[in-house]
């Protein structure tokens, strides 16, 4: 369909109201936005009475991140005569490796701990240290049966279901405690 001096006053018209090109095409119907950009442009309409502006909506805020809480050392209750417990800071998996695992890790021929780079397929991948410190590394001994720890990381990793639970209970209760 062209455009009829009928439909281009009207064009003016809406263009002066503030409309956007896509509710003039629409109101003209039988015409796309591009069709009346280019025809305000060839008409040169560029001031607009108001200018066409999208629904204001708040702006997108980006996520606050988590800030990582400072972990706090799981407690085992000390008795404090009568029913009063006092609370032992002392972090349950530091205490339960090495009370279970004392193994020094092993040390490559240079002197350097294992890392992702240099760790084998046969190697103990027990972490050992913050994976945020440059010292961190894993354990390096030989790895047991396709399992990804030696036997003595192995034994703290895959623990029977019966001590398992019975620690979680304890993690819980001391939770319930301290906080």
């Amino acid at each position: 369909m062209g455009w009829t001096e009928e439909r281009v006053s009207e064009l003016k018209k809406l263009w002066a109201e503030g409309h956007s090109a896509s509710q003039i095409a629409k109101r003209l119907g039988s015409v796309t936005r591009n069709a009346v950009i280019g025809k305000v442009h060839r008409l040169g309409l560029s001031g607009r009475a108001t200018p066409s502006r999208p629904v204001k909506r708040p702006p997108r805020l980006a996520r606050p991140k988590p800030t990582p809480m400072p972990r706090q050392a799981p407690a085992a209750p000390v008795a404090r005569g009568g029913n009063a417990l006092a609370v032992r800071a002392e972090p349950v998996h530091t205490h339960v490796a090495n009370a279970e695992a004392n193994v020094e890790p092993k040390r490559l021929s240079n002197g350097d701990m294992v890392t992702v780079l240099t760790v084998k397929d046969t190697m103990c991948k027990w972490p050992i240290g913050d994976p945020a410190d440059a010292a961190f590394g894993f354990c390096g001994h030989g790895a047991t049966d396709g399992s990804p720890y030696c036997a003595e990381h192995a034994r703290v990793a895959f623990q029977p279901a019966k001590k398992r639970e019975r620690r979680a209970r304890e993690f819980d209760y001391i939770q319930r405690l301290a906080g």
